[in-house]
């Protein structure tokens, strides 16, 4: 995500802050100051949100320490004002595993919530229930480790509302992917998100506007994931070799970026595998010709900017599986080989997304908006 900035690194997982983060801290210091509170009340205040977004990293690596127990890594944690998003590669396909993964987060909040009640048993402190009767009665000051414990159990209830993309939405898809299968049960799941979502908007309206911002957010997380299942389940009887190109122009090393833009603009092609001593090294797309165009000049050569951080596909692999490949790597193009380990051909992401045209057209029904690596 741009515009972040890398804070921690923990269990070989990245953990990013996201620079509208720090409008957030400044937004409460000035509300509070502006409240008639003294330095010390406003300077609490920011660190009880400091606190609670410690929590939420918790509770996003109880996502992402549990996923890697199924083989899935995560390729970062990052931290919004609406709360913290862990990037998992993707979501078990195992319905036990989905739900295993989904209650983690929320399950962190509870020991969370356990270990704060033991501490404030043990000095004997009670929970200021005033406060849920009358916010203007919050002090953060007075109440620190009480209202932490108030709000990881309101994280716990509210991650558990049955709507994508909370973790409550990803648990109800666990539970009816049991009986109904995977499609079916998301999209039963995304209607019953953007229902909820719905109402949370029509509420927003008449009580908290910030109601309106979670209604859209969870509303438009619950149709991507439902056109994300639509579309693998369009994909899922297909394997590379099914749609992948037989006649491409592979790009040499030792060409000119200028031959390169050549090429480019006499044809339709807009990415390239580049080769080497009859080897393939990489590969280069349309936006990489442009850039090293504008930086290097025409006379340079290709192996200059070539990607050589490629993907090796086999016509044999289920489709899904290279797609998901293709976009976390952001590779546009990569070469296929065969059984025998020979070049048949090459595979893109406009491969990918005719692919899902045309099946859509053969079951008859729209093809859903489609999700293409950067």
């Amino acid at each position: 995500m741009t515009w972040s900035l890398k804070i921690a690194r923990f269990a070989g997982i990245n953990v990013y802050l996201h620079w509208t983060f720090l409008i957030l801290l400044a937004w409460i210091f000035i509300s509070s100051v502006n409240a008639g509170q003294d330095l010390v009340e406003a300077l609490t205040g920011v660190g009880f949100i400091l606190a609670l977004f410690a929590c939420i990293v918790l509770h996003e690596f109880g996502h992402a320490l549990t996923a890697r127990r199924y083989g899935i890594q995560t390729q970062r944690i990052t931290l919004l004002p609406i709360g913290g998003l862990a990037m998992l590669e993707k979501m078990p396909e195992n319905p036990r595993h989905e739900l295993a993964v989904a209650l983690a987060g929320p399950a962190v909040n509870v020991v969370i919530a356990i270990l704060l009640s033991l501490y404030l048993a043990l000095t004997g402190q009670e929970l200021p229930l005033s406060q849920l009767e009358d916010p203007s009665q919050i002090s953060f000051a007075r109440y620190f480790i009480p209202n932490l414990l108030i709000v990881n159990v309101l994280l716990f209830a509210f991650n558990l509302i049955p709507a994508f993309p909370m973790d409550g939405g990803r648990v109800l898809r666990a539970l009816l992917s049991m009986r109904y299968g995977r499609a079916t049960a998301t999209n039963i799941a995304a209607k019953i998100g953007q229902f909820l979502a719905i109402g949370f908007v029509f509420f927003g309206f008449m009580y908290d506007f910030w109601l309106i911002f979670i209604g859209l957010f969870i509303y438009l997380g619950a149709s991507g994931e439902a056109s994300y299942e639509t579309q693998r389940s369009l994909l899922s009887h297909l394997t590379v070799g099914d749609v992948l190109m037989h006649q491409y122009t592979p790009l040499h090393a030792w060409e000119t970026i200028g031959r390169a833009v050549e090429i480019l603009l006499d044809g339709h092609e807009k990415e390239f595998i580049v080769t080497e001593d009859n080897h393939i090294i990489g590969t280069i797309s349309r936006d990489e010709i442009i850039k090293g165009l504008q930086m290097l000049g025409k006379e340079e050569r290709i192996k200059r900017i070539v990607n050589q951080d490629w993907i090796r596909l086999t016509a044999d692999m289920e489709l899904n599986e290279a797609y998901e490949q293709m976009s976390r790597k952001k590779m546009s193009i990569c070469p296929v080989y065969d059984a025998y380990g020979e070049l048949v051909g090459v595979l893109n992401q406009e491969n990918i997304l005719e692919a899902i045209m045309v099946e859509s057209a053969r079951e008859g029904r729209k093809a859903p908006p489609q999700i293409v690596a950067d």
